[in-house]
């Protein structure tokens, strides 16, 4: 009984929007967020990069785009990059966080994310950390003079005193195969402090990046930084794995397309059908076409024509086969 009085569905959400494809991407997440959860009451923020030495040009979003937002009910959250900005944009998720308000379970989201569900229905222990299980094994990768994935795993826990390493384990999984490890796609994040987890997410992505253990020498950390020390923090405040609660996430209540030829790929007809609709109105529809690739995948036709070129039910593996499909014919976007 005492685990169930930890569930909640008060909670808010947080998600990246800035100059280029993202502010395109929040439009339309918060704009499907309006329509299939009419009742979620809790505040959305889409956090916005300032400029300042970390980047080059102004990363703000366009006014047209910010009102839009906030037509809808958004709350604009500014933030200062301290630790990444243009040289790793993967970080803003991260400082996104750490300027949300205290003590609010959150629900952070990818902007290239669809709400394909009553968001309000979602009840979940967000005391106990969690992150997207739609990956694949990106990292560490194989190398011939590696150590192996327990090492560097292992190397990575040992760095921060993290115990329990062996705790984080899926045994049902065989030794030295990338699904045994912790491991997340940073595309969801859903904790109880926003800027607690934050904080620690980036001062430990900023450890790893610039002073990394032994084991890690050979491995890339350029795009993965982000999903490296994810584990770890989730790990130290008590998280793991997305329990039953969270399932809606990437199932029936929320869809990361990432890429528009991606989402008409391979989505369900159901996933197609709520990005129709809620990109169909004249004051969203004026805006998204301002972005070449969703002119041509939502409002010309070719979205449509890339879904014609495969059997959802039986899509090539891996994804570069189905990216590659969809170059071939000429029709990739991003």
């Amino acid at each position: 009984m005492a685990g169930r009085t930890k569930k909640t569905s008060d909670f808010d959400i947080v998600l990246v929007g800035q100059q280029g494809r993202l502010q395109y991407e929040a439009l339309l997440l918060v704009a499907s967020l309006r329509v299939m959860s009419p009742g979620f009451t809790g505040t959305v923020y889409v956090a916005e990069p300032q400029p300042g030495p970390l980047w080059p040009n102004d990363p703000r979003m366009t006014g047209d785009i910010r009102a839009a937002l906030t037509d809808q009910g958004a709350t604009i959250l500014p933030f200062e990059n301290t630790a990444f900005g243009h040289s790793y944009p993967h970080g803003n998720k991260i400082e996104a966080l750490c300027a949300m308000p205290q003590g609010r379970p959150f629900l952070f989201l990818d902007s290239d994310t669809l709400i394909t569900g009553d968001l309000s229905t979602l009840k979940a222990d967000f005391t106990r950390p969690a992150a997207s299980m739609r990956r694949t094994g990106t990292w560490p990768e194989e190398e011939l003079y590696w150590p192996g994935y327990t090492a560097t795993w292992k190397s990575l826990y040992d760095k921060f005193g993290l115990d329990g390493f062996e705790k984080t384990l899926d045994t049902s999984q065989p030794d030295e195969y990338w699904e045994r490890y912790l491991y997340f796609n940073a595309g969801w994040v859903a904790g109880q402090d926003a800027p607690a987890f934050g904080a620690r997410w980036r001062d430990w992505a900023v450890e790893i990046r610039d002073d990394r253990p032994e084991e890690l020498v050979l491995q890339s950390l350029d795009p993965w930084l982000d999903q490296v020390s994810l584990p770890l923090v989730i790990h130290s405040f008590g998280g793991g794995r997305p329990g039953k609660d969270l399932a809606g996430l990437d199932g029936d209540l929320t869809c990361h397309y990432r890429l528009l030829p991606l989402l008409f790929a391979r989505e369900s007809d159901h996933v197609v059908q709520v990005l129709e609709q809620v990109s169909a109105p004249n004051r969203i529809k004026k805006l998204l076409k301002q972005y070449d690739p969703f002119k041509r995948m939502i409002y010309q036709g070719r979205g449509q024509k890339v879904r014609a070129l495969f059997d959802q039910d039986n899509l090539p593996r891996p994804e570069r086969k189905l990216r590659n499909r969809i170059k071939k014919e000429g029709f990739w976007m991003r």
